[in-house]
């Protein structure tokens, strides 16, 4: 009897690997290179948030916890929540191992093989990907291309057709920067109450928003508890938190001890002094938030401005999150440009085919650095349009 070689599903062997990860494998190795690929500050986490992580340690919390997670960080997340968004009880509330595994935890809870999942793109890959790995179809709606990045609303309504399973919706959104309005939520709420369509909102990025409001429009503010909605978050951009691994889901009170079995079919549960520092970093964390705001928003529009001042770049101003994901005229393979950039031009970027095929021709740039950082880079990108590009 023949054998075949061992292999994985074939749904795992056709997803696309990390495109952003492909470039900065590339500048494995060389000097000087600056690295705006990931989606990372080039700040470390507070003292007070990693304090509270060795106190916890130092007392000997190394243990399991529950798997929803431990009560007074589920406690003080609904009381940061409920400042935002109006009432959000605790037991709404499961803390999960990073935003990752709350958004893979969430389309496991509501997606099915053979399910039809829409999502608003161009998007982070891995929240495409996770409905796959499921099984299910999904759909795009590409947001289209302007000063600003905009959502075509009726066409993500014609979208949603009956039968329609959920919807994803990252809001203020990676790669684009698009943020959503409150009248487009309530059409889409609505429209979805109409057919028994799920949204599933990615929120991680909330707090980072350039109008002065305190947070990015969302669907906890008009959604009742009853509602097919459920929100992930994490703790990694607000509060300078991305090693930690920590998030957390919002999601109807009777779909908990559902949530709490797949949790510990997946993970089991977040660690105790992980959790310990964000409790912390809510208590105490109002400070960074305003901070971390006025400095990127400050990083934000010198960079807008210095690439739209290079020729054949066109670079839409992102209302929220923390990149630019802007235009190159003529480009056509941006992982291969992305890759010559770090080579000849020591510049890290992120290829906006990382993002689906309507990525194609943009190139994402994380603004989450020092304004020195940010005008070296520009320099460089400069350089490299006016040579042989």
């Amino acid at each position: 009897m023949l054998l075949t070689a061992p292999a994985a599903r074939p749904v795992v062997q056709n997803l696309g690997a990390s495109r952003i990860r492909e470039v900065a494998n590339a500048g494995i190795g060389l000097t000087g290179v600056l690295p705006f690929w990931f989606g990372e500050p080039d700040q470390e986490t507070p003292d007070f948030i990693r304090e509270a992580a060795h106190a916890s340690l130092d007392a000997g919390e190394t243990f399991y916890t529950p798997n929803l997670g431990i009560a007074p960080l589920r406690e003080a997340i609904a009381s940061y929540l409920s400042r935002l968004h109006g009432r959000v009880g605790a037991d709404r509330v499961a803390v999960t191992s990073s935003g990752v595994s709350a958004l893979m935890l969430l389309a496991q809870m509501i997606v099915s093989p053979g399910d039809r999942v829409v999502a608003v793109t161009p998007l982070w890959p891995n929240l495409v990907e996770i409905p796959r790995i499921l099984g299910a179809e999904v759909v795009k709606v590409p947001l289209r291309f302007g000063q600003t990045w905009e959502l075509d609303l009726d066409r993500l309504l014609d979208a949603l057709t009956p039968g329609t399973r959920a919807v994803l919706i990252n809001s203020p959104n990676n790669p684009t920067g698009w943020t959503i309005t409150a009248a487009q939520q309530e059409r889409i709420l609505a429209h979805c109450r109409q057919h028994g369509i799920w949204i599933l909102a990615d929120d991680v990025y909330e707090r980072l928003v350039y109008d002065g409001a305190a947070c990015a429009p969302s669907f906890l503010d008009i959604a009742t508890p009853e509602d097919r909605l459920v929100s992930a978050h994490s703790f990694s951009k607000s509060w300078l938190m991305t090693g930690w691994r920590l998030g957390w889901v919002v999601a109807p009170e009777p779909m908990m001890a559902d949530l709490g079995k797949l949790i510990e079919y997946n993970t089991s549960c977040a660690p105790s002094f992980v959790q310990r520092a964000g409790i912390v970093a809510i208590e105490r964390g109002d400070e960074i938030i305003a901070h971390t705001v006025e400095r990127y928003r400050a990083a934000r529009d010198f960079l807008h401005a210095r690439l739209n001042e290079l020729p054949g770049i066109t670079a839409p101003l992102p209302k929220g999150a923390m990149y630019l994901f802007f235009r190159i005229d003529g480009e056509r393979d941006t992982l291969a440009l992305c890759k010559r950039l770090v080579r000849e031009a020591g510049l890290g970027l992120a290829p906006g085919s990382a993002f689906g095929t309507e990525g194609e021709g943009y190139v994402r740039w994380c603004f989450a650095s020092s304004l020195a950082r940010l005008e070296d880079g520009a320099d460089r990108l400069s350089r490299f349009i006016g040579g042989t590009r």
